[in-house]
């Protein structure tokens, strides 16, 4: 490796069944919403016109679902793929099963589904996760399948 710092897990320690709860949670405000809504070209009222919002069956508006992913994936990172991952070689089955809103907390788990050594590169393998990320009520607010390049554990370690 090239001395970048490491707290996620070489390919060796992501076993099919293990299952994280991470330790970092992430208050959402108006301005994560907003700014993120703006920045992605988003003009969608739901996300951004509290009028317009206020009269939706939500009552409010409500968190714009990419934020939420990003946030999901973001909170995992450091428990799980900080300085062993290569690379995201893709998302599946993503889900927002309840909305999320200004002030809620996200939290979340992940779950490693599927493991294998890369056939093409010696040094690394394909780990399928299962990230779930629920509110500060314990509700299911997203859930994807992600698969990512990892390192396997350096022979010096």
């Amino acid at each position: 490796m090239d001395g970048r710092p490491v707290s996620g897990r070489w390919f060796e320690e992501l076993e099919v069944g293990l299952e994280v709860r991470h330790a970092i949670t992430r208050t959402i405000t108006e301005t994560d919403n907003v700014w993120f809504s703006a920045l992605t070209m988003n003009p969608a009222p739901m996300h951004l016109d509290e009028e317009f919002a206020a009269k939706s069956e939500f009552g409010a508006r409500i968190v714009n679902s990419l934020f939420t992913l990003g946030l999901l994936i973001g909170i995992t990172v450091h428990e799980l793929t900080m300085g062993t991952t290569v690379a995201n070689l893709g998302f599946s089955t993503v889900s927002f099963p309840a909305p999320l809103f200004h002030g809620d907390t996200l939290s979340a788990s992940s779950r490693v589904l599927t493991a294998r050594a890369s056939s093409s590169r010696p040094t690394q393998g394909v780990v399928e996760f299962e990230h779930t990320g629920y509110n500060q009520h314990g509700e299911v607010a997203a859930r994807c399948r992600r698969a990512a390049l990892m390192h396997r554990r350096p022979a010096a370690d």
